[in-house]
């Protein structure tokens, strides 16, 4: 691996939850329940939607980090779907930040207060800060590597962040991508999945994260590994103290969006969800 660029400092990391603020006070908020018929369209699919609101505030929130770090890589979810090529470039970069502006834009645009705002730096690939805030009540999940995570509130540490402990599988709660599954056996699957305590989708993954990273939930599976969704939240649980790992046992390489993200308290806890979903 490449020489990573060093660390982000605690000041750096605050002025980037300022940022994330700021675009949401100034942009996100005020079009929330306001959207007109033109502010919403499709990407790739009718659930796959972009707003007004997605489009400004990752503007406001590239320029503004674009103040701070002028020679950074900037990958935002927004201009992806317009250049593949950032989001091929991130392992490569030795300073590159993703930018979610809106995370669970479909429940934004249908009215339903779960959205965040999702940013995180990174050196070749590897998260070195991150930071998840609810625009409704401006809190702020930050992370730092080897500093470890807690919610911020108006600047100041509000508690720190630790991943729950360890429980037997059927008194697991957490969020599973179940639909498209890679398993070796869907019967056992399907089984397993209706043994554990219980199973919620916010369908949006900042607050899937959020909820995880404060000991309230024992695991998260995606199938769907987008950087700007879950290189935040990658960075967020390890430094909360879980374990995450692709499905074929390896880290989480952002370069390569389609291997599955699956996390647990502990890797024996890993191993055992794991196999109880037969995971491909």
């Amino acid at each position: 691996m490449a020489n990573l660029i060093g660390h982000v400092t605690r000041a750096e990391l605050a002025r980037i939850v300022s940022i994330a603020r700021e675009a949401a006070r100034e942009v996100v908020m005020p079009h929330f329940r306001r959207l007109g018929p033109g502010d919403v369209q499709s990407k790739a699919s009718a659930l796959d939607l972009v707003t007004i609101a997605d489009e400004r505030a990752e503007q406001h929130i590239t320029a503004r980090l674009l103040e701070m770090w002028p020679d950074a890589l900037i990958v935002g979810e927004e201009a992806c779907a317009r250049r593949a090529d950032l989001r091929k470039a991130l392992t490569d970069a030795p300073l590159a930040i993703t930018i979610d502006p809106i995370d669970g834009t479909a429940n934004y645009a249908a009215g339903v207060p779960l959205f965040g705002v999702m940013i995180a730096v990174a050196s070749y690939g590897v998260p070195l800060a991150s930071v998840i805030l609810d625009p409704l009540s401006m809190e702020a999940g930050v992370a730092l590597r080897g500093e470890g995570a807690w919610i911020d509130r108006a600047g100041e540490k509000l508690r720190d962040l630790r991943m729950a402990a360890a429980a037997p599988l059927s008194a697991l709660t957490g969020k599973a991508a179940w639909r498209n599954l890679p398993t070796r056996d869907t019967q056992q699957a399907d089984r397993t999945l209706r043994s554990v305590a219980a199973l919620w989708d916010f369908r949006c993954a900042a607050h899937e994260y959020l909820l995880t990273a404060e000991g309230r939930g024992h695991f998260l599976l995606y199938t769907r590994s987008l950087p700007w969704d879950h290189l935040p939240g990658w960075l967020m649980l390890h430094e909360a103290g879980a374990y995450g790992a692709r499905f074929d046992g390896q880290p989480y390489d952002p370069g390569q969006p389609g291997q599955g993200l699956l996390y647990a308290p502990d890797r024996a806890t890993w191993s055992l969800l794991h196999e109880a979903l037969a995971l491909a």
